[in-house]
């Protein structure tokens, strides 16, 4: 390896504490958290904070491997998205929704490691509606790490795995991560979407890849809510907001089905739309959503 002159060839001994971690990454994978000790000097700059690293490190199995590629395509994620990715800590769960355990949001989202463990983690998926009954859309930011660019319902995330979002009696927990989220993705303040105006009207559970490398494996939690807010939506997750009608949603499945415009809508989004939404959203103009609640079935929708 070069130095960064470009002509001197440097040792091991005397490189940087962060070159000899690189050299040790790439000569051999890491079969282990504890294989690879890093140097508290290390920190990778242009690459991963140590932080994340030992996060990284921490979380995966014994039998998993990382390559200098992997380093280099974790780098080139957006730097917001690559914190959340290795900070939040997502809830595991097995189909009948107990919890089993957490892990990193990277690993969770990770297809190789979701069809090998079969990974599976809490979600929930917000329909925020206006007093004319509109639905609040959300079009990706590009920056995200899974699907991104594509419309989607009003939020679309996972409850972490701490008490406030732990709470399981009325899905609290989960109604206390929408409320944050909310105000995380578009800048909706909490005192708008109160955490007892959410209905959760049911679960679903479904897998989805997005490219190559990553996806989705959720059981997923859909809450009703309607309210009007203030909103400034963050750019780090959010590209563009729109409200719309059932006949403006009946025509953007139409384009996304024609592939008009580039147009993309989430796996879970379209699951939704295809098996629910119109019913309820029916019920909610008419004042009877309550008709419609059922949180004791989990609907397999893979």
């Amino acid at each position: 390896m070069r130095g960064i002159d470009g002509n001197k060839q440097m040792s091991l001994t005397t490189a940087s504490p962060s070159l000899q971690f690189l050299r040790r990454l790439i000569a051999s994978p890491i079969t282990s958290p504890s294989s690879l000790r890093l140097p508290k000097s290390c920190l990778l700059p242009n690459i991963l904070p140590v932080s994340s690293l030992r996060c990284r490190f921490r979380c995966y199995s014994a039998a998993s491997t990382t390559t200098m590629a992997d380093a280099i395509s974790d780098a080139n994620m957006d730097a917001v998205q690559r914190r959340l990715m290795f900070e939040d800590e997502c809830i595991l769960v097995d189909e009948n929704d107990h919890v089993v355990g957490h892990d990193t949001k990277y690993n969770c989202h990770l297809m190789e490691k979701i069809e090998a463990e079969n990974l599976l983690h809490r979600a929930f998926s917000v329909f925020l509606f206006n007093s004319k009954y509109e639905l609040l859309l959300q079009q990706r930011s590009a920056t995200k790490v899974t699907f991104p660019l594509v419309w989607t319902n009003t939020c679309c995330s996972h409850p972490l795995y701490r008490e406030s979002e732990l709470i399981e009696e009325n899905a609290l927990g989960v109604r206390n991560a929408a409320q944050r989220k909310l105000l995380d993705e578009l800048g909706i303040p909490a005192e708008d979407v109160p955490v007892d105006q959410f209905t959760p009207l049911g679960r679903i559970l479904y897998k989805a890849p997005s490219d190559g490398k990553w996806g989705e494996h959720e059981l997923d939690y859909l809450l009703f809510m309607v309210r009007e807010v203030n909103m400034k939506p963050n750019p780090d997750e959010v590209a563009e907001v729109k409200y719309v009608n059932r006949e403006q949603l009946k025509e953007l499945l139409r384009k996304a089905d024609a592939g008009e415009e580039g147009l993309k809508l989430s796996p879970w989004f379209r699951l939704i739309v295809d098996n629910f939404l119109f019913k309820w959203w029916d019920h909610l103009e008419k004042g009877t959503l309550k008709e419609v609640i059922d949180m004791k079935t989990i609907h397999k929708l893979t």
